[in-house]
């Protein structure tokens, strides 16, 4: 199997549908019921490079494995969910020191899933007798926590995607959003990894500056 070019990681609390949101892309499916135990690994072929997707468990016995599938990230997606608030919170207190790991240049988005939740209860999504989900964390919530990730990474703002084209609202269920987030994640991905690969020195031997090595005389002594 191909060495990746580059590493994307998913990460956020326990049912907050990363896993869905994964599978939805991958599979092109939502699944009736999925638990990631530990990690879980994808290989996206995306332009000229191959990018190794990581879906990392949300539950607090896997905790300590973030930091080693962050290692040299050159992507993290948080995921959270718009019903629970919560959810946003624990994105900073439990899973940013996380990245500390990851590249130094590292892409962060920001993603609020599960806003087909706020739908059901309407006709032909949910049955007449579902109840609608109120919506509990605003877009502005997210776009701050991203401006706080940057200050918190040491990045300067101006260097950066803007807020607005990094935070997302999703729905792994219905599909909406999904591919939006992943490809545009990806395609800013790869002139990094590009200008990553420019800027690596090139190792060569010089033959020319090898010396021919000295004969000896043949027999018993030299």
């Amino acid at each position: 199997m191909r060495r990746p070019d580059a590493k994307v990681v998913l990460l956020g609390g326990a049912s907050v549908g990363k896993t869905s949101l994964l599978r939805r892309y991958t599979e092109r499916r939502f699944p009736d019921s999925v638990s990631t135990v530990g990690g879980a690994f994808y290989l996206k072929p995306w332009r000229s490079l191959h990018l190794s997707l990581w879906d990392t468990a949300g539950r607090e016995q896997f905790h300590g494995l973030g930091s080693m599938y962050c290692r040299g990230a050159a992507a993290v997606i948080l995921t959270y969910d718009v019903t629970h608030p919560q959810s946003l919170v624990e994105l900073e207190d439990r899973f940013l020191g996380l990245t500390d790991s990851a590249s130094k240049d590292c892409l962060f988005a920001i993603v609020g899933n599960k806003v087909d939740l706020m739908e059901q209860g309407r006709e032909g999504n949910g049955g007449p007798h579902a109840c609608p989900r109120s919506r509990e964390v605003l877009r502005e919530d997210a776009v701050a926590l991203y401006k706080k990730i940057l200050r918190y990474r040491m990045l300067d703002e101006k260097d950066m995607p803007p807020a607005e084209q990094m935070c997302f609202e999703t729905s792994a269920k219905t599909g909406y959003n999904v591919d939006l987030l992943f490809e545009t994640v990806f395609d800013m991905v790869v002139p990094m990894v590009l200008q990553h690969k420019a800027e690596e020195p090139v190792e060569t031997v010089d033959i020319t500056s090898q010396k021919p090595p000295k004969h000896t005389r043949s027999g018993c002594c030299t």
